[in-house]
């Protein structure tokens, strides 16, 4: 199975095509989207728009796994970061592509084994899963990786899928 996780942004789009087969993870291609600070909102929400449907096009995943937003702060970032957000789930709902959202405690409970894991130690994990040198940069994409593998991990089976799609109960 071939995963895309997804860190949305509206300045950086982390993003990480990782292939799951035999419960092992593969990286084949990471990257990040990158708008420019003083590009028009709307034309920047275009670019990542664009730029995904390519991403989708030269690696046709078998899933997306998407991070949902979660915010404390600035209200400002949190409607930006929410607009993106809904570009990349227009563009791979265009391309027909089952979409999967996670939370961040469920990526770092999947990554780590630890819900409240912090962020340098997802990131090692995520290195040492996919049998990387170094953690990759931006941190968006390493968090986009971190965001594949937790499909692979909770939802890459049948099985899996059945109980995240809430078709099976877990006692």
């Amino acid at each position: 199975m071939l995963i895309l996780g997804i860190d949305p942004g509206y300045a950086i789009v982390g993003w990480g095509a990782v292939r799951y087969e035999r419960a092992r993870f593969t990286p084949v291609d990471f990257g990040a989207v990158l708008t420019p600070a003083g590009m028009d909102f709307s034309r920047r929400l275009e670019m990542i728009y664009d730029e995904l449907t390519a991403l989708l096009a030269r690696h046709q995943p078998d899933a997306i796994a998407v991070e949902k937003l979660y915010f404390k702060n600035n209200q400002k970032t949190a409607i930006d970061v929410a607009e993106a957000r809904g570009v990349i789930l227009l563009g791979a709902r265009k391309c027909g592509i089952p979409l999967y959202e996670y939370t961040p405690l469920q990526v770092k409970s999947a990554v780590t084994g630890f819900g409240k894991a912090e962020k340098n130690q997802v990131m090692e994990m995520t290195r040492r899963l996919l049998g990387l040198k170094e953690v990759p940069k931006p941190d968006d994409t390493a968090d986009a990786l971190a965001i594949a593998i937790c499909h692979g991990q909770t939802g890459g089976t049948p099985l899996k899928r059945g109980i995240v799609s809430g078709r099976f109960m877990t006692r």
